[in-house]
């Protein structure tokens, strides 16, 4: 990390299929080794998956899914007087939606169906229905920021 200024964001361009950001973003986040392409079948297989199953529109049940698993508090470690405490903060939104691909993504490669498709579609579907491993993950992060609210004022 630089100490002379913060890293510039870079500008990502829109999907080609739907033109939307966030699901760019998603699949950067899939692609592994360079294989864009490979990421772009997984993610739009999914999303066709998820309209034959749901008979909804799938970016409007991509940005339910991640609405549902963002989270709004976090813990993060802070020391004090040789005590580390762990002080709850709210999240930035560039963090929310970050932490919501990154959950969706884990959750989705641990499912036991047998392609990579299937198990974004399935976990697309239970997360917008706010069920599955993602969302449950940021209700263990919402219990432990609200667990931890005594030291709140160790905020900064």
């Amino acid at each position: 990390m630089s100490r002379r200024h913060r890293a510039e964001k870079r500008e990502i361009n829109p999907d080609p299929k739907f033109g939307d950001l966030v699901v760019t973003k998603f699949m950067n986040a899939i692609m592994l080794d360079g294989k864009k392409s490979v990421a772009e079948n997984i993610v739009y297989g999914a999303f066709d998956v998820v309209h034959a199953k749901s008979k909804q529109e799938p970016i409007s049940v991509f940005h339910q899914a991640l609405d549902n698993i963002a989270p709004h508090v976090e813990v993060r470690s802070r020391r004090v007087g040789g005590a580390t405490y762990q002080v709850p903060v709210d999240v930035r939104p560039e963090r929310r939606q970050a932490l919501a691909i990154r959950w969706l993504i884990a959750a989705a490669r641990k499912r036991n169906e047998t392609t990579m498709v299937d198990r974004l579609s399935g976990e697309l579907l239970d997360a917008s229905n706010n069920r599955g491993s993602a969302v449950k993950k940021r209700e263990d992060t919402h219990k432990m920021a609200d667990a931890n609210r005594a030291f709140s004022h160790y905020r900064w």
